[in-house]
């Protein structure tokens, strides 16, 4: 949308009080917002109140929303109302689907298909590399991977995307700000090789409030959720029962009984939730219900999580038949620990491999 054009949505979102379902109902009269600021208060008032009539007949006030202006007028900024072909379809088939969308980025990745990968903000170690494994084994099968910004699992499904392909985060504050403020670069990695996402208006802070309203966005967006550790008192239960409402897949990552931050995790699963070992137990649900033209395909020369290419792989190759320690394969392969290890998980994800108590590996395939 040219930043000109936007000047009607601005007003319109100013409003006090235009919520979603009242905006649906005004743009259902008036798909070009524009011209409801020209409409008689008798058509206006049965579809908005007296009080919101009121306030559109005031009409627009360019002054009041030139820093807007001047923030849309640069390229990678963008206003995608509910009217627009680039607003995401599954969104709009919510009752309370947000009737705009700020976006910073590439409104095309909206279009694509979508996993939001959410969990605890106080991961531990092995959630993070999970999450960051998961997502970046889907962004490479097509995926595009939502999540919130928010520390912990959150940043990890971010960065893993963004190894593997693309992501978009929806966050609960105005784009010109970054909360938590620590993942601005973050941020502005996200913002080029993804979108970043909000409903709410320049300037607007952080406020608990805005972060359920965000979730709804972000389930809404997916085809499923996938929660990597959560408490039973975690927000992103409420993404995982959002989805669930909105007709989307749940899925959980199953841990350790005696660990708090697997409790959220089996609880989800008692109530249904597909218990996930490997990315491919989520594609081969996803792609069940994807028609074939919306299913995502792996690019060129990358492998597609679960398929069995062991043969031509030198880890496993190195691996042999027999249990290896950690030690015994730094030692084989002259990787460092780091390179070494986000290996070894990705193949462990992928069920290639096991872990095996005492910290060693054996090759299943």
């Amino acid at each position: 949308m040219n930043h000109r054009d936007a000047l009607p949505w601005l007003a319109l979102e100013a409003i006090p009080g235009l919520g979603p379902e009242t905006a649906r109902r005004l743009l259902e009269a008036f798909p070009d917002p524009a011209a409801a600021f020209f409409a008689p208060h008798a058509l206006l008032a049965p579809l908005v109140g007296d009080r919101i009539a009121a306030a559109i007949a005031r009409g627009i006030d360019p002054d009041a929303h030139r820093a807007s202006l001047e923030w849309l007028a640069a390229a990678e900024n963008h206003l995608v109302p509910i009217t627009d072909a680039a607003y995401p379809g599954r969104l709009k088939t919510l009752p309370d689907a947000p009737p705009w969308l700020y976006l910073k980025g590439d409104p095309a990745w909206l279009a694509r298909p979508m996993l939001a990968i959410v969990g605890s903000r106080n991961a531990t170690p092995q959630g993070l590399r999970d999450a960051q494994a998961f997502a970046q084994l889907l962004a490479e099968a097509g995926f595009v991977i939502v999540s919130g910004l928010a520390e912990g699992i959150d940043a990890a499904a971010h960065e893993g995307a963004l190894a593997g392909g693309g992501t978009v985060a929806v966050v609960g504050t105005g784009l010109d700000r970054v909360y938590p403020a620590r993942h601005r670069d973050l941020a502005h990695r996200v913002a080029a090789g993804g979108a970043l996402v909000s409903e709410f208006p320049l300037g607007t802070p952080p406020k608990a409030g805005h972060f359920p309203r965000r979730n709804r966005i972000i389930s809404g967006l997916s085809l499923g959720v996938l929660v990597v550790e959560a408490a039973l008192n975690s927000g992103s239960l409420i993404t995982a029962r959002l989805a669930g409402e909105q007709g989307r897949e749940v899925f959980a990552l199953p841990g350790s009984i005696h660990s708090a931050l697997s409790k959220g995790c089996h609880l989800l699963i008692k109530q249904g939730a597909k218990l996930v070992e490997s990315a491919a137990d989520i594609l081969e649900e996803l792609r069940c219900i994807l028609p074939a033209t919306e299913a995502p395909h792996p690019p060129a020369g990358t492998d597609t999580p679960g398929r069995d290419t062991g043969a031509e792989d030198p880890l496993l190759s190195l691996m042999g038949t027999e249990p290896a320690s950690l030690d015994e394969l730094l030692a084989r392969s002259g990787l460092t620990v780091d390179s070494l290890s986000a290996m070894l998980l990705t193949h462990e994800l992928e069920g290639r491999i096991a872990a095996l108590p005492g910290g060693r590996y054996q090759r299943i395939h």
